[in-house]
């Protein structure tokens, strides 16, 4: 019999190499694996990892694992950023209205955008505004959409094509 901490690495190691839609198919790769569950262990060991459901763009939902970690975090923190800011394949425009700057994203990236973006505390940024596929940033007084650009940088990978000037 496979214990509890190897049945709750193969979730972790299902998670991040397939879409799982639903536990019923959750149940069935689990006993592929030869992990014999019910839906309600699952359901405990989904929540002890912290796993969630996130909608994806054809209107289905998969699983997926909380992207905070704490290095990250204080990375954030330290006003660092992330590291690659081109892995942000979420991204689709950043346009700019007065002081907001309005960042488009694929559904459901635009929290975990927001989020880093609070955490690093960047001094030009008020705070942000997330729904599930647009970012309000709300741009402190006085500073230049180019210095915000080069601020949203550090988060977004903004080039030509996906900058939309209104002048």
């Amino acid at each position: 019999m496979k214990n509890k901490t190897t049945r709750m690495q193969a979730i972790l190691d299902i998670i991040a190499s397939q879409s799982v839609k639903s536990q019923g198919e959750f149940v069935r790769l689990l006993a592929k694996r030869g992990y014999e569950v019910t839906q309600a262990t699952l359901s405990r060991d989904l929540k002890a990892l912290k796993v969630t459901k996130v909608a994806t763009d054809n209107g289905g939902y998969v699983y997926i694992l909380p992207d905070s970690n704490e290095v990250k975090d204080k990375m954030l923190t330290l006003n660092q950023g992330p590291a690659a800011p081109n892995d942000m394949v979420g991204f689709v425009s950043l346009a700019f209205s007065g002081n907001i700057a309005v960042i488009k994203t694929r559904n459901g990236y635009a929290g975990g955008l927001a989020y880093d973006i609070d955490m690093s505390r960047p001094a030009e940024i008020l705070g942000t505004i997330a729904g599930a596929d647009t970012v309000f940033a709300v741009i402190r007084e006085g500073v230049s959409k180019e210095r915000a650009i080069q601020v949203l940088q550090r988060f977004i990978p903004i080039s030509h094509n996906n900058f939309k000037q209104n002048d």
